[in-house]
Formats: C-alpha cells, structure tokens, sequence
C-alpha cells in the first residue's frame, strides 16, 4: 500500500524503481499496476522504453536510448499509452530514427549524435499547413471519413481523417485556413454525448494495425519497369517479396530500383540496423532522386527511416513497426504504398539479443522461438484492401534478407520464405559476373502470376503468361545441358539443344540483366517488355524451323542478328517501338532466305 501511495503522488503517474541494468534491458520493482506493451520513461534522463513482461511486481522493459549511466534506484515511469507515432502532415520528405524522431531537428538541435533523454520528439507541431475543410456543424461523420486536405509536397495532398472511435455529429468545424498542427480544427459529439477533438494529426500505438473495411484480392500489378520482375517473378500491389542476397548481391540497389521506378504513391524506405557508411548513401542519395514520371524530387513522396547498426538495439526492433504504421496511415487515404525494409534480418538479430538479454531458450541458431510469429505479424500488415472511408488503397511489403555467407538455409530467411509470395534469390556468382539485378531464375519464384492474369490481359493483350513459362523452361533446359557439357563438351549435341543455349543466352543477357544506370535501360514499359520477349520466342522459332530442315547450327546461328536482338534494350526507345518491328523483319528475311537456299540445295 505504500508504495502505491508513493506512485501516485509522483506526478499522478505510477512509478516503478530499478532493479536491474543489462544493456537495453531493464527490470523494475513496484509495477504491478503497469501494462504490457506501454511506454514509460526511465531513469533520471526520462529514457523512453516499452514493458515487455510483467510477473507480479517485477516488469520488464526494453529501452529505445542508450541506458549507459542508468543506476540502481532510479525512477520508471509510467506515460498509461503504448508506443505510438503521431501521422500528420509533416512526414513525407522527412527522416527520422526507429522511434519517428526526426534526425535533421536533432542534428540542428544537438550535433551528429542523438543524445539521451530528448524525448519522444516527432513531426513539426508548429509549421503552418494551409486546410481545406470538407465539413461543416451538423454534418455526420464517421471512421476514416475525410474531413479536410492539405497539400503536403506539390506530389502529394494529405488527407486529414476522423479517427477510429470517433463517429457522431460534427458540433465544432473551423473554416479553411493556416493552421498549427496542435489546432483544434472539428469537434465531433458521439451518441454517448462524449466529444472528441480532432486536430490535423492523429496518435497510433505501432504494434496495432489500422482497421480496413475488407481485404481485396491482389490482382494488380506492382509495375516496377523492371524486366525480370514486372515478367517472370511480379510482385502484386498489396503483395510481399522477400530479396535475400550475401554481401555484394545488389540488395540496397534493387530496392533504389524499386523506390524509384514502382508505380506506387508513396515509398517508405527503412534502414533497418545497416552499417552507418551505406545509410549514409542512402540519406545522401535519396534527397537528390527525381521522380521520373513528375520531374519532381523523390523525396516529395518518400519517408525515411534510418537505425544504423551502432543505434541502441531495441530501436531497430521497433523501427519495423514504425515505417509499416506510416505506411498503413497513408494506405487509408487511398493511396498504394510500398514499403522497403532493408534489411529484416539485422531486425532479427535485434530480438536475438534481446531474447539473450532477457535469458529466454534460444531456438535454432540462438534466434528467439517466436522469430517466425512475429515474421508472420509483419507481413501479414501487407495487402490491397478497401479503407474505412470507402476508398481502395494497398501496402507492398519488400523485405531485403541478408544471410550471413549467403546462407538461405538460415532461420531468417527460411521463415520468411514462409510469410512472402514472392522470392527473389539474389545470387554471389551472377553478381560477381555483372549480371545485375542478380536474380537467379532457377530459385526465384512469384506466387501472383496466376492472380495477376486478368491484369496482364487487359494491360497488353497477350497470353504474357504461356510466353513467361516456355522462355523460363528454356533457362531449366540450359540449366541441365550445361551439365552435359561440363562433361562431354557442346560438340556431341544435337543441334536443337545447341539451340537452346543460344537462345537461354539471348534470354539472359538481352532481356534478364537489366543496367540500372543507362538512360533507356533502367526503366522499361510492359508494353515494350512483352515486344522485347515476343522477338526473341520470334527467333527462336525460326531458328528451330531452320534446324528442324537440317540446316547446322554454325549456319542457324547468325551472329548480326543475334547480337542485335540482344542489344535492342538499348537500341529501342521506350517510347518508339518501331524498331522492333524492323527486328521481326530482319529475322524473317534472313530466315526465308536460309530455307530457300537449303531447299535448293536439296532439290
């Protein structure tokens, strides 16, 4: 009883006191009356952490700031809300650690480092944001409903939304003006008489997910301009895709690809536990990107995340739940979101230590037992969904996985395999021999091709899929005569199967390797992917008519053409098509003329 009096004259909060110390883990007395996942500030700098257990009085808490010179004794005290984010205008363009604190302010504020002990500081809550108010006093709102827009970035209008909780009469509206982000702009009085103010920002606890009216299929297409992805392994919106790759594969590059090609509104990039120098390419990089389709800085539309490797561990736990929470905050607009992690594995090794920390039995390779659950929590937030307010938006989830020695048999990369439909197996040797993305075809896989049928039907009129599956069973083929001829060597076989190495490497070379830094190449349309495919299935059947007459591959194979259609990634325009045409004609005329003069020979 004392000591409960004794919390509740400490500010009106519950007050715990420290037990004990082990590095972002901390133990408490006298916190009984405590919740599970609630926010609390320890010690005498106020540190921010999360209770993660309670057993009668003793709770556990993991701290999000550097706990050095935290003692015995010190107070924990308790804020009575969980881990939230403030969603406002303000976000977009901006950078902020694993817990939404953003870096510039802190650089501005403090210096290069983040100190302890400066709070939960967020989103600029005194710049003016210019409202436009969509209602007015009488009118009914409900959950999600828009009541007013701001335009964030010149890309991007914001749309301010009725919480979750909040539906009623509106007995209080502003006009259209220039606000603060503190302004009370509607009142709304639900049919329990209780009134809720709503201000241009909302407060979310990061572990939940928003609420959605219903899940919709995931039938569209993620289109990214990519090659090997938008064909052969697509990601859908709403989808997951998982890059695993070692050291060097082109992981953090595929996703830069991702961010800044993909027809998604908005990107949320997360920077989750890399060393210090590649975020800081990142942090570099992103603020000079243009948005190719609106010549407009990328930035307009991005949100980044960094907790670099030497950040306090438990941060990087909490920064995945962070940018997935944004992401979902924009979702509900009706806008299509995709989201990059990279990497989740160093997020794994986060809750290893933490598990460690906390002296829980290890699981296989010291990884906490429930390292699949919460694999499964996060990518299950993905999908294309219908929101609260009517409208249709969607969360993509791309998580990069790093294997250690490039490993995919490791727990990360085996559970992840689990949660996500699409696997893109990024591979050492392609990428060590510049085939870049360094996707190997024969692992990879996407589990939305037949979902995304009707899309590609009506996108392009073509059975994209029946092509997709005859060019990939070409590359199996390669695949096993190259055994063959590991062996015994090319000579002894037959000219078809010659055919098809030929053929596999036109595949992989002129339509696969994809170079991200050539003006027509980092970027390619369906349209001209589908016409790229069709003249290579083009001259394959010609040459396999040819050989199938008994002319010798030494004559089949025609160099010129061969080393044309290879190179028309960069020879064709995207947006002049005209010179494939002029390809189907040089392959017929060279092919015509072949037959004839075998013919000839034969009569």
């Amino acid at each position: 009883m004392k000591s409960w009096k004794k919390q509740v004259i400490f500010l009106g909060s519950l007050v715990g006191k420290i037990i004990m110390v082990n590095g972002p883990v901390i133990m408490g007395d006298d916190m009984t009356g405590f919740k599970m996942r609630e926010m609390v500030l320890v010690g005498e700098k106020k540190l921010i952490g999360e209770v993660i257990s309670i057993h009668e009085d003793i709770g556990t808490i993991q701290v999000y700031e550097e706990t050095e010179g935290l003692k015995k004794g010190e107070p924990i005290v308790s804020t009575g809300k969980p881990l939230s984010l403030k969603l406002g205008p303000g976000m977009l363009g901006n950078m902020f650690d694993g817990i939404q604190r953003p870096l510039k302010k802190i650089k501005d504020d403090w210096g290069d480092f983040i100190p302890e002990g400066i709070g939960l500081i967020s989103i600029n809550e005194e710049k003016i944001w210019h409202v436009d108010m969509l209602v007015k006093v009488g009118d009914e709102v409900g959950e999600g409903q828009i009541f007013g827009t701001v335009q964030e970035t010149s890309l991007i209008l914001h749309k301010l939304m009725i919480p979750v909780g909040a539906i009623g009469k509106v007995v209080q509206a502003k006009e259209s003006g220039d606000y603060d982000l503190e302004e009370i702009l509607v009142a709304v009085k639900d049919q329990n008489g209780n009134e809720h103010s709503l201000k241009m920002y909302q407060e979310w606890p990061v572990r939940t997910p928003r609420p959605v009216l219903k899940r919709l299929p995931t039938d569209k297409l993620l289109v990214t301009g990519q090659r090997v992805l938008d064909i052969f392994f697509p990601i859908a919106k709403g989808g997951t895709a998982a890059i695993p790759g070692g050291f060097g594969t082109g992981k953090t590059m595929m996703q830069h690809q991702l961010a800044e090609w993909s027809d998604a509104d908005i990107i949320v990039y997360i920077g989750c536990g890399e060393r210090g120098n590649e975020m800081t390419e990142v942090l570099e990089d992103f603020p000079k990107l243009i948005d190719p389709k609106t010549n407009k800085p990328i930035m307009e539309r991005t949100v980044l995340i960094a907790n670099t490797s030497n950040m306090p561990v438990a941060a990087r736990e909490a920064s995945i739940y962070t940018g997935i929470t944004m992401a979902e905050y924009f979702r509900d607009m009706g806008y299509h979101v995709a989201i990059m992690a990279d990497s989740t594995s160093r997020w794994a090794e986060a809750l290893r230590e933490i598990s460690g920390r906390l002296e829980e039995m290890p699981a296989e390779e010291g990884f906490p037992a429930y390292l699949p659950s919460r694999l499964a929590q996060f990518y299950e937030r993905a999908g294309y969904v219908k929101n609260l307010n009517g409208s249709e938006g969607s969360v993509t989830i791309i998580g990069a996985v790093s294997p250690a020695g490039g490993d995919f048999s490791e727990p990360v990369t085996e559970n992840t395999k689990r949660f996500t439909n699409v696997f893109l197996a990024l591979d050492r040797e392609l990428a060590y021999s510049r085939h870049y993305p360094a996707i190997n075809w024969l692992t990879s896989y996407s589990g939305y091709v037949q979902y995304l049928k009707n899309f590609y039907d009506e996108a392009l009129d073509e059975d994209v899929i029946a092509l997709r599956a005859k060019m990939l069973k070409l590359l199996f083929e390669e695949n096993k005569l190259k055994e063959i001829v590991l062996l015994v060597g090319e000579d002894v076989l037959p000219d078809d199967q010659r055919l098809v190495l030929e053929i596999a490497k036109v595949i992989r070379v002129g339509f696969l390797q994809q170079n991200a830094f050539h003006k027509v190449d980092t970027f390619v349309p369906l349209k001209k992917q589908l016409e790229m495919l069709k003249v290579i299935d083009h001259l394959y059947e010609r040459a396999y008519s040819a050989v199938k007459l008994g002319i010798p591959i030494s004559q089949v194979k025609n160099d010129e053409i061969f080393g044309d259609v290879i190179k028309m990634k960069y020879t064709v325009e995207n947006d002049n098509l005209q010179e494939i045409d002029r390809l189907n004609q040089e392959i017929n005329k060279f092919y015509d003329a072949l037959e004839e003069k075998y013919s000839e020979v034969e009569r």
